[in-house]
């Protein structure tokens, strides 16, 4: 029985070589698709940040008394029994922060917090800032450069600001 890559087998005959016009066609539809979900992944990302931020603002100035459970859970402020994973941590301290943050900042906001996540890294400062970077890679961080030329990351928290205009429709979400 063949695979369907040798020369006798009725089926590879029909089948199109990797040269074909369309073939390509429906390679490069792909690839423009993909490219385009990315673009629409990282713009629900950063409304996420947004939407979130006004929530975590407005539990600050009320009380987190004014969330359901499901909020609390979803803004990361439910205090459950165990404690918030190590970039569930990172967020929290980016959201909350006012101005952008160094990561050894992040670091010790993180030990203050919630000291026993850290205790999980051999290299606490290193972890927080591959979790800086992949919180930029999602669109959910931005890093900015310090006059000391030293980076630091910001929450996304306008999708204006972003570069990202809201959708047809939908108002900008107001800054607290």
């Amino acid at each position: 029985m063949e695979n369907g890559r040798g020369g006798n087998s009725s089926g590879s005959k029909n089948l199109p070589s990797g040269n074909d016009p369309h073939v390509q066609e429906v390679v490069r539809a792909a690839h423009e698709e993909l490219r385009q979900l990315l673009r629409q992944r990282a713009e629900v990302m950063k409304r996420i940040g947004t939407v979130k931020q006004t929530i975590v603002g407005l539990a600050n100035l009320f009380g987190d008394e004014v969330l359901s459970e499901e909020l609390l859970e979803l803004v990361d402020r439910k205090s459950s029994g165990r404690q918030p994973g190590f970039t569930k941590a990172c967020r929290m301290v980016l959201m909350e922060a006012a101005r952008p943050l160094a990561a050894r900042e992040v670091c010790e906001q993180i030990q203050q917090r919630i000291p026993p996540v850290l205790l999980r890294h051999k290299d606490p400062l290193a972890s927080v800032t591959t979790v800086l970077n992949r919180l930029v890679e999602y669109g959910e961080a931005r890093t900015v450069i310090r006059e000391n030329g030293r980076r630091a990351w910001e929450w996304v928290a306008d999708p204006a600001d972003s570069g990202f205009a809201p959708s047809r429709g939908e108002a900008p979400a107001s800054r607290l």
